[in-house]
Formats: C-alpha cells, structure tokens, sequence
C-alpha cells in the first residue's frame, strides 16, 4: 500500500490536466491570452485556435489507483545534485534516429484509454504506440529507430500546409545529452518514465523564453521565429526545422504526475559560476532529449499550421521504454563519456573509443 501526496477524483483529475498541463484556465483566445495558472472550471473542454482539447476523465493502464502518480519502483533516494566539475568535454551526447510510424488523434500520456480525444499526433519510435499504450505494451515492441533496443514512444503535434498533413521524411535527430555541467552524474531514463515537453496552449511570448528554446522555427537563412516565418527559399535542399529541449532533472519519486511534468525540472544555475546543475527537489541527473524535427514544407508559408495551433503551440511527449542494458550502455560510454556519438555509440573524433553497439545497432 503506497501513500500519495494527494488524491484525484478522475472528474478533478481531468479537470487539473487541462488547467495545468496545457496551462489554461479559461481560454478566449491563445492568440492575445498568456497562461494565467487559474484552475480550470467546470466545463468539459476548452478551445484552442479552433479545436478542442476535451478533458481526460481516465487515468493510464500504468496507475491502478487513478490518482495521477506513478511512483518508479525503487524510488530513487539520498541523492543532491552533483556540483562537481568534470574534466571539460563540449559534447557529451549520443542520437536516438528515429523515423515516423504514423499518426493518430492519440496522446497515451495526456488522455489515456481514450482514442480519439486528443489533436493530431505525430508518432515515431514504437510502432504500436496508441491511447492505450503503457509500459508493458511498449517495451520490447517493434520500433523505427536505428536502434531495436529503443521502443519508446515519441510524438508531437502534426504539422499540416493548408488540410495536407506534412510528415518528416526518414530517421529524425532525437539527442540524449547531458543538461548538467557534471556529465558524469547522467543516469539513465527509468522504464516507463513519461513527460510532456513545453505547452501547448502558450503564448508566442511563453514559448520564446521557455526553458527548452532553442532556435524556435527556422528555414534557410531565416532563425529564432516563434511562429512559422511568412516563406521560406523554394529550393529542395530547404526544409522547416526547430529545435527544443527537454527538462532532465528528475525527482526521483514518480514516473508520472498529473501535471505530466512536475516530476521533471531544467536543471538551474549554481550560484557564482556558469554551471548547471539539478534543482534540490529534482536532484536526478537524466539524459536531456532534444527534438531536432525537419518538415518537407518551403516556399509560401501562410498555410503552415499545427494540429495544436500556431507554431508557439509546438510541444512533444517522450515516453521511455528503451531495454535498459542498452540504453544503459549508450549512456554511460557517449554521455558519461564525453563523447559526441551516433546512433551506433561512436564517436567518428574518437575511433579508439570504439562502437557501444554492433553494425545491427545492438549490444554486442
């Protein structure tokens, strides 16, 4: 028997959902209104940019008691923050090359068990991935990444140029690196931890200074936009990209929260230096995720929309279920390793290094 910090009726769980992961309370227009904290009323949906994100009334296969929390199993304790100063290494990162399997108006983070409730996703990763997805459904299941190891789930908003829905083409750029300053510290994802990354009903202004932001979208020779630029060079070699961030600290306790994000945090600055470090509270130091999307779309741009709204409604949900041997292994040659790898684990700078998986993208 297990204590939680608190309990949620579902009706009251749905209702938190709403007001906390996509950061409304009530919502005349995302457009003009930035996200106020209030708590959501009564009312069973809220819209956005002319959709409608409907309350979650269920709770995941993963959380028999229904209350929101997914405590990990060990929990992990007696862990602070490392201050330490390694050795200095620029990169400290391995690719997780994943392609795209398919789309679906499904988010089994967000609106477990419930088909159809979400907007329009983007999936890759783990081909079975669907509302109902939980951690045993996902692991060792089929996958589009290089790697076989990596059954996880990645997704995010689909991307459309008028009513075509616009699809990355081949293996996408999904970085695990190191947030912290102490590399070393890195450890791996739990099994069965899941967060989702940014928000979808911010303000452009919201998700220009969002802890994840790297680049906003951009296009040719034009960068750091927070919605889609007007147009793009009409050249092949063109294509729409952004790039954004996830938080890697984590608490230690949960693998999910209500909020699907308490449980993670950005690492913070330690005071008098330029290092970062994991908050007290978030004292874990986890792989940071990067998303790095590039969209077929250029030219006239005035079309270009998401499944969630403008371009500052992008976001994305990362569900682990890598085999934890492996993603155990990549984490500690190329992360701990300071080393800038592939999905292989090698580091072309580095050949005596050597490869943490064999020519099939397999431990050896």
């Amino acid at each position: 028997m297990r204590s939680s910090p608190r309990r949620l009726p579902a009706l009251l769980l749905g209702t938190a959902l709403v007001a906390t992961v996509l950061g409304v309370g009530t919502i005349a227009s995302a457009t003009t209104e930035a996200h106020t904290g209030r708590a959501a009323t009564a009312a069973t949906s809220v819209a956005h940019l002319g959709h409608t994100m409907a309350v979650s009334t269920q709770a995941s296969g993963d959380d028999p008691d229904g209350d929101g929390y997914i405590p990990a199993v060990p929990q992990v304790t007696g862990v602070t923050p490392s201050t330490a100063t390694p050795p200095t290494r620029y990169f400290h990162e391995f690719q997780a090359n994943c392609s795209v399997t398919h789309t679906a108006p499904d988010d089994p983070i967000v609106y477990p068990g419930q088909p159809g409730k979400s907007h329009d996703h983007t999936f890759m990763g783990n081909t079975s991935t669907n509302a109902n997805s939980t951690t045993a459904s996902l692991s060792g299941g089929a996958t589009t990444c290089k790697a076989p190891a990596d059954a996880s789930g990645y997704w995010m908003p689909s991307l459309y140029n008028g009513d075509r829905k616009i699809l990355p083409v081949g293996p996408q750029t999904i970085y695990y690196k190191a947030g912290v300053t102490d590399y070393t510290s890195v450890r791996p994802f739990p099994k069965g931890l899941r967060f989702v990354v940014s928000n979808p009903m911010q303000s452009a202004d919201e998700f220009r200074h969002h802890r994840g932001f790297v680049e906003g979208w951009e296009c040719g020779d034009s960068y750091f936009n927070v919605d889609f630029p007007a147009g793009c060079p009409s050249r092949a070699d063109v294509q729409l990209n952004i790039r954004f961030q996830a938080p890697s600290c984590w608490d230690g306790k949960y693998l999910d929260t209500p909020d699907h994000k308490s449980h993670m945090a950005y690492p913070v600055v330690k005071p008098g230096t330029n290092d970062n470090m994991c908050p007290a509270d978030h004292p874990v130091a986890l792989p940071m995720i990067e998303f790095k999307m590039a969209f077929p779309v250029n030219g006239d741009m005035s079309q270009v929309r998401l499944a969630s709204g403008r371009g500052y409604s992008f976001h994305y949900d990362f569900f682990n279920a890598w085999e934890d041997r492996t993603l155990k292994a990549l984490v500690d040659h190329c992360i701990v390793g300071g080393l800038q790898c592939d999905a292989r684990g090698y580091d072309q700078t580095h050949p005596e290094a050597g490869a943490t998986l064999n020519s099939d993208y397999r431990l050896p």
